[in-house]
């Protein structure tokens, strides 16, 4: 297993198609943020004979190239995988104004970093209570360049494999790319900025990932996060979705109906809307079938009074442990086979598949000099790939599939 996830790594490090190395994790090696395929090209024969250095130092800083109106108050580019500080206890705060990024709303800034740290304790504390045994371990991290962050990750528990809830508050400036991989209208974000400008960004969010052992526990992942970029925009996104390995359709209608009431609560079209978006978004299209069975996903949300957006993204967060947390109670002691679980081990490994090539959170945090740790903590330890494996017609694994490629209403 220690073998196929390296050189499933290792394929797409080497691979130089684009498709792949937008969701690179460059930082499973060390590569200095920058070190991109795109801007690390080699020079073809023809560009290095017309390229000649400037005659004299005044020349050098006549021609040396502008990035654009905030390239002088941009923090240093060379923030790497490795240039986050553990420190022994988190701040009171991560949201401080001397840590640059964009002006904006400072107020909204203080009250999602609070909201978050509130919801944060006490997931990983119910989590806690449903394992019976497992406990969360706090990383706590500053990053050079503005913000830090706390991870809290469980290992080896008697119901979760592996659990995370990580907290990131983040500031600095990122390029344009990666302003596309953070959001559906991240071209739109960037529109009016020079070419290759950097753009001042701040980012906070909480996001999740739960990986039981038993194959009809399902997995979990969430993540709520709000944006601001420069001239004053501002958005808020996130979502919680489930991926079991096995169809329980009261389970499902469970899930589902909490995130429907939620949605209802705050805009009678949400759930329709956001439902049929985690189908979409959620989509593995290489292997033309979704990762689980969705739940909620959005991005882009300003349409409307931040206070009331901020209000859902609450109630939302709120609702994690009610939507999940009987599901686990219900399923985490059944007997299961030898074979069940494999199917289990090979479902991971789609969730993988999709993390490391499409996730727009991973691809952000790569781009961004992000925390690797963090980062992959959403990566389950163990996972299957089987070549050509094919399920047996009329199996719950063949059912299963179909609604995989098929996304059904649950409620």
């Amino acid at each position: 297993m220690k073998i196929a996830i390296f050189l499933l790594f290792g394929g797409y490090v080497i691979s130089t198609s684009d498709a792949f190395t937008a969701a690179i994790p460059r930082g499973t090696f060390p590569m200095q943020q920058g070190q991109t395929f795109q801007n690390s090209r080699v020079l073809s024969t023809t560009e290095e004979t017309e390229t000649t250095a400037p005659e004299t130092t005044a020349d050098a800083e006549k021609e040396a190239p502008v990035e654009g109106k905030k390239a002088k108050d941009a923090p240093p580019e060379m923030l790497g995988w490795d240039t986050h500080k553990p420190i022994d206890e988190a701040p009171s705060t991560l949201v401080r104004d001397s840590d640059g990024g964009p002006d904006g709303n400072y107020p909204m800034r203080s009250k999602f970093e609070k909201m978050i740290r509130d919801a944060q304790i006490k997931i990983t504390k119910a989590i806690e209570e449903i394992d019976g045994e497992g406990k969360f371990k706090e990383d706590c991290w500053t990053r050079e360049n503005g913000g830090g962050g706390m991870s809290r990750v469980m290992t080896g528990g008697k119901v979760f494999e592996k659990a995370g809830v990580n907290l990131s508050v983040v500031y600095g400036s990122m390029p344009q790319e990666a302003l596309q991989a953070a959001t559906e209208r991240g071209v739109d974000r960037a529109k009016g900025m020079a070419p290759g400008e950097r753009v001042p960004f701040f980012a906070c969010g909480l996001s999740s990932v739960m990986h039981p052992r038993n194959p009809f526990c399902p997995t979990m992942h969430f993540n709520y996060r709000y944006f601001e970029t420069d001239g004053g925009v501002w958005w808020f996104g996130g979502g919680t979705d489930i991926t079991p390995s096995y169809i329980d359709e009261d389970d499902m209608k469970h899930f589902h109906g909490s995130y429907k009431e939620v949605c209802d609560r705050h805009d009678p079209k949400y759930y329709e809307e956001f439902k049929a978006w985690a189908d979409r978004y959620f989509l593995i299209k290489h292997r033309g079938e979704t990762r689980g069975f969705g739940g909620i996903f959005f991005d882009d949300q300003n349409d409307r009074d931040p206070e009331k957006l901020f209000e859902f993204a609450k109630d939302a967060l709120d609702n994690v442990v009610t939507a999940y947390g009987p599901i686990i109670e219900k399923h985490k002691n059944d007997e299961f086979t030898e074979k069940q679980k494999q199917w289990q081990l090979m479902r991971r490994g789609r969730y993988v598949e999709f993390n490391l090539v499409y996730d727009r959170g991973t691809v952000f945090g790569l781009k961004t000099g992000g925390r690797i740790e963090s980062i992959l903590m959403s990566l389950p330890e163990t996972a299957r790939w089987e070549y050509d494996h094919q399920v047996e017609p009329g199996s719950p694994e063949a059912e299963f599939l179909e609604v995989c490629k098929n996304p059904r209403d649950w409620v």
